[in-house]
């Protein structure tokens, strides 16, 4: 079997490609690496002006060395086999959207850091507890979540009741599965007793 690559091969390779310098560059893109990206190394701490970070399509299983990317704002990190969310503190103040869709979450313990998120697509995980989900609740940006796939919403789905029950426990959400949540306004319900 072929050696992984490693984030700093991958650095090197995009930079002989680009032509940039990684330091100085807003997006980069490192996902469908051949062999795959296993680990995510010191390296990324060169990414200091990165706003944009793709590591999807590879075979990553922890979030780690996110320390140095102070502008990150995006972070794609579907199709990996990452099992937990902790990691992601280091840029808990300036992520605005996760792609962590395909990979091999059931917890979500460590999302609360992520004060700034807006966008989390996390399709086809392996959350089956609303104790789980509700964790969610505590993201104040949170408007747009993708949780299809997962068992806890498949279940849902197939009783009827997903979207009600998912949105009653995450109120400020505006968009679920793709789907626009149009919200009733609070007083309709006043006059029934």
């Amino acid at each position: 079997m072929a050696k992984a690559t490693t984030v700093k091969e991958a650095l090197t390779k995009w930079e002989e490609k680009s032509g940039e310098k990684v330091s100085d560059t807003k997006a980069i893109k490192l996902y469908g690496q051949i062999p795959p990206i296993e680990k995510m190394d010191a390296s990324l701490s060169t990414l200091t002006n990165c706003e944009k970070l793709s590591l999807s399509t590879n075979c990553i299983e922890k979030i780690t060395n996110l320390n140095g990317l102070k502008n990150l704002r995006i972070l794609s990190l579907g199709r990996n086999n990452i099992k937990a969310l902790s990691g992601l503190e280091a840029v808990g103040d300036t992520l605005e959207e996760l792609w962590i869709s395909y990979n091999l979450i059931e917890k979500l313990k460590g999302i609360q850091c992520m004060k700034n998120l807006r966008v989390l697509y996390m399709s086809n995980n392996l959350v089956k507890e609303w104790g789980e989900f509700v964790r969610l609740a505590d993201l104040p940006c949170l408007v747009d979540l993708v949780f299809v796939g997962n068992p806890l919403e498949e279940k849902h789905s197939a009783e009827g009741n997903w979207m009600d029950e998912a949105s009653k426990r995450l109120p400020n959400l505006k968009k679920l599965d793709g789907t626009p949540l149009i919200k009733q306004e609070e007083d309709e319900g006043d006059g029934e007793s």
